[in-house]
């Protein structure tokens, strides 16, 4: 058997015409309710961190689990987090087998801060759920330890991170989303555990580029890619691994690292021989999920426009590519994480709800 295919459109309002103008614009402009959390750290097998960023029914970002109101914690004032999470806040949370919980990772550079994630947990938190945004290394507004940071076929990291949050709430009903890398990355990981992924109650996959050679090259070759998007990522990556070259001299080839004008350029120097892979074309190959999607054993949404500028629209899945438990929904419209809808201003309030519909009724 292969997978459902769903071609119903995103509502795209006229006003907002293209792939690249949905994309931006509803990064930055498009209306999203807002919300804050409370941050779990976690230490790695390998010595490192995560944080974890949690809401919930029970859990108040500004008030501890005493009712006393949490103070103000300045380590935390450019984050989305309003306070650290406390052993007595664990007992505030729902363990029943009622309990609805999503654990929801990040794309490339995001964070719980990106309207996509701001959207997705203040809707399901309204409903009764407990959400967790989970950060990559050195995401969350911290550097992390070492010198590896993340990449988009890390499915150790999310089997990791899905096997931390189970353990807090083990009763739950588990549902999980990965945008855009995290995508990649929850779809690869699903895959390669098959039927061992049968806790998880469905898993869902926004904007995903499951073909990472074929992504890769279209940012790193085409006119927009090499001159906004490319540019606008590698100001923050580059960063953050030039202050790792101070904390571990000789490991970073940084003069290259000066010279990346390219995802392909930055991958091949930094991501790639870090991070086990001969070069970027060998990583992009290797890390991509679009292989395994045949193993996915669990309810699975793959939403991808078919406009979006990161994910050229021949290198989407076809249904016999996935197995008979995947819904491939290819709109028209929509732009990579965009889907703003509705009268100007707009919102992004159709992702969520389009999330909420799979959950609910795997349609």
């Amino acid at each position: 058997m292969t997978a459902k295919i769903d071609l119903a459109d995103c509502p795209s309002p006229v006003w907002l015409p293209g792939g690249h103008a949905q994309t931006i614009y509803s990064a930055y402009i498009a209306r999203h309710h807002h919300i804050t959390f409370v941050r779990q750290r976690i230490n790695t097998p390998d010595g490192d961190f995560l944080d974890l960023d949690w809401t919930g029914p029970g859990l108040f970002a500004d008030k501890l689990a005493s009712g006393a109101m949490a103070p103000y914690d300045a380590q935390l004032h450019s984050t989305a987090a309003r306070r650290w999470m406390q052993e007595d806040d664990w007992a505030r949370l729902p363990q029943s087998p009622e309990t609805q919980a999503l654990v929801l990772f990040h794309g490339l550079e995001g964070s719980s801060q990106s309207h996509y994630a701001q959207s997705i947990a203040q809707y399901f938190r309204a409903r009764g759920w407990v959400v967790v945004v989970a950060h990559f290394r050195s995401c969350s507004g911290f550097p992390n330890r070492m010198a590896r940071t993340y990449y988009s076929g890390d499915s150790e990291e999310i089997s990791f991170i899905l096997g931390s949050v189970r353990e807090r709430l083990p009763k739950a009903s588990w549902h999980t989303v990965g945008v855009s890398l995290g995508g990649n990355a929850l779809l690869k990981h699903i895959g390669e555990q098959a039927e061992q992924a049968h806790w998880l109650t469905a898993a869902a996959a926004i904007s995903v580029p499951m073909d990472l050679v074929s992504c890769g090259q279209r940012l790193s070759d085409s006119f927009i890619g090499k001159r906004v998007y490319c540019p606008h990522f590698l100001k923050t990556m580059k960063n953050k691994i030039f202050e790792k070259s101070k904390r571990f001299p000789g490991m970073i080839d940084t003069l290259r690292l000066g010279q990346a004008k390219t995802l392909r350029d930055f991958d091949d120097v930094y991501t790639a021989p870090m991070h086990g892979y001969k070069n970027a074309l060998d990583y992009w190959t290797q890390a991509s999920s679009k292989p395994l999607l045949s193993q996915i054993a669990i309810p699975t949404l793959i939403l991808n426009a078919k406009n979006d500028p990161f994910v050229p629209m021949e290198s989407l899945p076809l249904p016999q590519d996935c197995s008979a438990h995947v819904l491939l929904h290819q709109p028209e419209q929509g732009g990579h994480v965009g889907f703003t809808t509705g009268a100007f201003p707009g919102t992004i309030h159709w992702l969520p709800t389009r999330l909420a519909r799979f959950f609910e009724t795997n349609t």
